[in-house]
């Protein structure tokens, strides 16, 4: 092993350089995959909260505006074959002006009715403090990634919309979408959403009248996916989501993001695959008499074939640690300036880590396999012959 690690050094700057362009390939595949990393994250934990029930909005609403609904369409969706339990939900942006760039969901207020919170099997761990309860009136519990936006602490004031709203509670950190949510009473949430209303709409309409969707849990037995089906046709100017209906709309497009995120990464690593052909070509035209020696002396050519699979393989190896390292300090810092604002990008698991550890060295053995033959195969007398 000190041989081949020595052998691999004979040309410092040239094995430096290839070692470098393997570096900057896993660094790309560390960062892009910690964007990937955390999109699946919140993608599972989507799913993961609708397997079970239906979101309803009106049919107006999309990915942008949600239009309001009234509480008296709640009256309708529980007469529907199927609908166990049906609880009005608002959900609205925290700051009234989206950022113009937000990896995942933007900080969100939220809102909801208790009836149906026993059927609910999403469930949500509080670090400190407590649930919000219907009775409340200017209390808030944070998800983790707000936490630091506020400087949050149990009792403190904080602004959200202009008004004053004191924390009673802190949740347990997820890496899903509850890390960004402001959770307050529902009468709380209706109030900031008929601020958002325009006046015409305002002078129809009280406070206690809008929402922007329900929740409903099906009865034992009935699929949520159908439910959703049967809603939309027996209950007007409104649009079902259920299980399927978020993964083909979120998961599905979240999935094709993150195939072209890594692949541009795996683009990045091929780049460095050719350096390290082209490295161990260089160094065995260099020690072609010196692998005849070794063959005239009793080396068999799987010996010769190994030795430089094995350096080739840590020239990999040497290259995705650097990487590693050097995309897990960028990772850090970026976070480190988000996590005021409550937006982390990146999310590193031991899963990317290892996996791209493993690749850079896989992807050295691979690149070497064509080197380490045309050195396995060559001629005792050719190579003794060579000056």
């Amino acid at each position: 092993m000190f041989e081949i690690i020595k052998n691999m050094f004979r040309r410092k700057l040239r094995t430096a350089l290839t070692v470098f362009g393997i570096a900057i390939g896993i660094l790309a595949l560390v960062v892009m995959g910690g964007i990937a990393e955390k999109l699946d994250l919140l993608v599972k934990g989507g799913t993961d909260y609708y397997a079970d029930k239906v979101q309803v909005q009106s049919a107006e609403s999309n990915f942008f505006i949600t239009t309001p609904l009234t509480l008296d369409k709640g009256e309708e969706l529980k007469k529907v074959d199927g609908a166990k339990c049906v609880a009005a939900s608002i959900g609205t942006t925290l700051d009234k002006e989206l950022e113009a760039v937000n990896f995942g969901p933007p900080p969100l207020i939220q809102g909801r009715q208790t009836e149906c919170d026993q059927y609910e099997s999403f469930e949500i761990t509080l670090t400190d403090g407590r649930d919000i309860t219907d009775d409340d009136r200017g209390k808030v519990v944070l998800g983790a990634d707000l936490i630091k936006k506020f400087e949050a602490e149990i009792g403190k004031e904080i602004e959200i919309r202009g008004k004053k709203y004191e924390i009673v509670g802190l949740m347990e950190k997820t890496f899903t979408a509850p890390d960004s949510v402001a959770l307050m009473s529902f009468h709380d949430a209706q109030l900031v959403i008929y601020e958002d209303l325009p006046e015409i709409v305002k002078s129809q309409l009280k406070a206690t009248e809008v929402t922007n969707g329900f929740i409903v849990n099906p009865d034992n037995g009935t699929d949520p996916n159908e439910l959703a089906r049967t809603l939309e046709s027996e209950v007007k100017d409104i649009k079902a989501v259920g299980p399927k209906d978020f993964e083909d709309s979120i998961a599905s497009t979240v999935g094709t993001f993150t195939s072209i995120i890594y692949g541009i990464a795996i683009i990045s690593l091929l780049v460095g695959t050719l350096s390290i052909i082209n490295t161990m070509t260089m160094s065995i035209s260099e020690r072609t008499k010196e692998i005849g020696v070794k063959k005239a002396i009793g080396a068999k050519t799987q010996d010769i074939l190994i030795e430089y699979l094995t350096e080739a393989g840590l020239i990999g190896l040497l290259g995705g640690a650097i990487g590693i390292g050097l995309g897990t300090l960028l990772v850090y810092v970026i976070n480190s300036a988000m996590e005021k604002t409550g937006d982390k990008i990146f999310l590193l698991t031991p899963r990317l880590l290892w996996g791209a550890l493993i690749f850079s060295v896989v992807l050295g053995v691979v690149a070497g396999i064509y080197p380490a033959l045309h050195a396995a195969r060559l001629s005792i007398v050719k190579s003794l012959r060579e000056e």
